[in-house]
């Protein structure tokens, strides 16, 4: 039995020194993820929303009352209740810190609205070759009914061909009758 089992032991065969494979046909377990999962649509769209804000009036008139308000409470306040001294050294890390986090948003913001125009102008140039073709289509066949037309005995054409037809009938039948006349 000894031999056996180091015989199964070495060809990998028994149920403790099996390594489980990876099946095809099953999902593989979700991994743990070190950064947060997020939707891409969403925060694009929360970054135009921003983009958009930070390029409004409303926005300079928000931004220029909260200046003024911080820098008059730092200096008429009274020193104990003042959170930032003269060179407004907080104020100018809070504007440089909503610049910082600005500048990407309205860059996320025009990358999507370059690739709406890219498939928006994409659409229009597939729609401008679909004209084309279709007026380069209708030309050509335009082109062979009038053609056609040229060939084709038309109404005013059959009328005036036997009109000739009758009258040369009559100048015959005057002919005839003008010799018959004569040889009476």
């Amino acid at each position: 039995m000894a031999g056996e089992d180091r015989a199964r032991a070495s060809n990998g065969a028994t149920a403790l020194t099996r390594v489980p494979r990876n099946r095809l046909d099953q999902p593989k377990a979700p991994r743990r993820r070190l950064l947060p999962e997020y939707d891409p649509e969403a925060f694009g769209r929360f970054s135009e929303r921003i983009a958009r804000f930070l390029g409004t009036g409303r926005f300079i008139v928000w931004m220029t009352l909260i200046i003024i308000l911080w820098v008059a409470w730092n200096v008429f306040a009274p020193d104990h209740l003042r959170f930032d001294q003269y060179p407004f050294i907080f104020l100018t890390l809070m504007l440089s810190l909503q610049a910082s986090y600005a500048a990407p948003l309205i860059l996320l913001a025009q990358n999507r609205q370059d690739d709406r125009d890219r498939v928006t102008h994409e659409q229009d140039r597939k729609q401008n070759e679909r004209s084309i073709a279709d007026t380069e289509y209708l030309t050509r066949e335009i082109a062979a009914l009038r053609m056609g037309l040229g060939e084709v005995a038309t109404r005013d054409w059959i009328r005036s061909e036997l009109e000739d037809l009758v009258k040369d009938l009559d100048d015959r039948r005057a002919l005839l009758s003008a010799e018959s006349d004569e040889d009476r």
